[in-house]
């Protein structure tokens, strides 16, 4: 059984992830990485992990690309939402600080209010919402951190 496997059943009761290979647990307790690519030819980065390189379809290998970032934008929507996440939810593009990636995720649904560009984030993985076959799954969020930390892409 994957590392993943096994901590989607600590920390979810036994959900699996929404797709597999997009976090993995790290070895500090409770720490979560995004998992993505790195091109074998030219060292391009990519998240989620692809086999093939976007700018030159060389060969990959899977990296964890980051934990931890800075909130670059987000936005609140309140309207109705799909896979049976929370009403209202956040989203937002993150830069990670572990790479030159801004990636787009789900913000945590408890902290709505607290959000500010410019703040610290970090990577977790919570029960959120359901997959395409309707079952309850973990995602990947991010959630404010305590790290003090310089953005990535200035």
């Amino acid at each position: 059984m994957s590392r993943l496997i096994m901590e989607a059943e600590k920390t979810g009761g036994g959900l699996p992830p929404l797709m597999p290979d997009l976090y993995e647990s790290l070895t500090e307790p409770g720490r979560y990485g995004l998992v993505g690519s790195r091109c074998r030819t030219c060292g391009c980065l990519c998240f989620p992990l692809d086999a093939h390189c976007p700018k030159c379809r060389g060969g990959t290998d899977r990296e964890v690309v980051g934990t931890r970032g800075t909130l670059y934008s987000y936005t609140v929507v309140r309207t109705k939402a799909p896979f049976g996440l929370p009403q209202p939810y956040a989203v937002g593009y993150v830069d990670l600080a572990e790479s030159s990636l801004r990636v787009f995720g789900l913000l945590d649904p408890a902290a709505i209010g607290s959000f500010e560009v410019g703040m610290p984030v970090e990577v977790t993985v919570m029960p959120l919402g359901v997959d395409n076959e309707g079952r309850r799954c973990l995602r990947p969020v991010f959630r404010a951190s305590g790290d003090r930390h310089e953005r990535s892409n200035p």
